[in-house]
């Protein structure tokens, strides 16, 4: 990483109307995520480093409405003036990776009454499947997930922003910046494998190829039938069960797919829908799919964060076990 960060000095807004209802805090900030330097949050803002079409911004989202009434302020920080096309990609990005165009309304009125997710619906009423990344920066964050706890992934998703990231200084915060596909693909498993990521230099390599070779097409992939677009995922190096439907929701936004769920997971949706500690994770897929059907992914989603939010406010024992963050 540069010594001196970049100072993204040029400033350009754009105003942002995403459809109501509208939940700005349960949109930008997931306290399930695991916490990176990449991003930063406060009550009515939220700031983010954009590398898109091989430039880097910095992105501030204000809330300047209401659930009923939302209305966003979009500033843009550059080093020199963009383009109002180059703005017009970026609104359009924005929009997409925090889905706020979304049409929610046949999800609160099928899902909406239930004794279970009732009271998280109306405490988080228009909260977005919202992920501030692009598919490739969402394969990192996948692939340091895998077999590590919490702490083990924030510490090895830091290392790499350390060796081949940068940093940008804007609106007066300083963070983290991810680096090109190329930064990778041109560097050595040897190298990987010194900064102890282990088996994980094999997958970010091949991955980091398949980029930068051009042989994915994030915008193409997003009009494919979700059956296409799985197949695609999953032909990706080092994408498996157990990560393909965190790519198909938070990045894709499918709402239906709930397929596989992982040991840690199996846990909380235990404790969430059986208030159990450990219950089959057979038994759970058909629950979820028998309560929320089509909405089932989003639904477990809306419980999940609200847990996490729960989290914040009060010690819980069992979760903080398995998380050991």
């Amino acid at each position: 990483m540069s010594v001196e960060p970049a100072s993204l000095a040029v400033r350009q807004h754009i105003d942002l109307l995403p459809t109501s209802p509208f939940h700005f805090e349960g949109t930008v900030h997931k306290p399930s995520h695991f916490p990176s330097s990449d991003n930063a949050y406060e009550s009515a803002c939220y700031w983010f480093s954009l590398r898109l079409a091989d430039a880097t911004y910095g992105v501030k989202l204000t809330n300047l409405g209401t659930i009923d009434a939302p209305r966003l302020r979009l500033d843009v920080f550059s080093a020199s003036e963009v383009s109002a096309a180059q703005l017009a990609s970026i609104r359009s990005e924005i929009e997409y990776r925090f889905d706020l165009n979304a049409n929610l309304a046949g999800f609160y009125q099928d899902c909406g009454q239930g004794a279970l997710l009732k009271p998280v619906l109306e405490r988080w009423r228009g909260a977005r499947v919202s992920n501030g990344n692009s598919l490739y920066e969402f394969l990192v964050i996948t692939t340091v997930l895998q077999n590590a706890t919490v702490r083990r992934s924030v510490q090895m998703m830091e290392t790499l922003f350390q060796a081949y990231g940068s940093q940008v200084a804007f609106d007066g915060k300083t963070l983290s910046a991810f680096w090109s596909p190329r930064a990778i693909d041109e560097t050595s498993e040897e190298a990987l494998r010194a900064l102890k990521l282990g088996y994980r230099a094999k997958t970010l390599k091949r991955q980091a190829r398949a980029m930068a070779a051009g042989d994915i097409d994030e915008s193409a992939l997003r009009t494919l039938p979700t059956d296409a677009l799985k197949a695609r995922l999953l032909a990706l190096y080092g994408i498996g069960p157990a990560s393909v439907w965190y790519l198909l929701f938070e990045v894709f936004k499918r709402y239906d797919v709930f397929e596989y769920i992982s040991p840690w997971e199996q846990k909380i949706y235990s404790r969430l829908l059986f208030d159990e500690e450990l219950v089959d994770a057979n038994r759970i897929l058909r629950e979820v799919d028998a309560r929320w059907g089509q909405w089932k992914m989003l639904a477990a989603h809306y419980l999940f964060e609200d847990l996490f939010w729960q989290r914040k406010t009060r010690s819980i024992p069992w979760l903080e076990a398995l998380i050991r963050l």
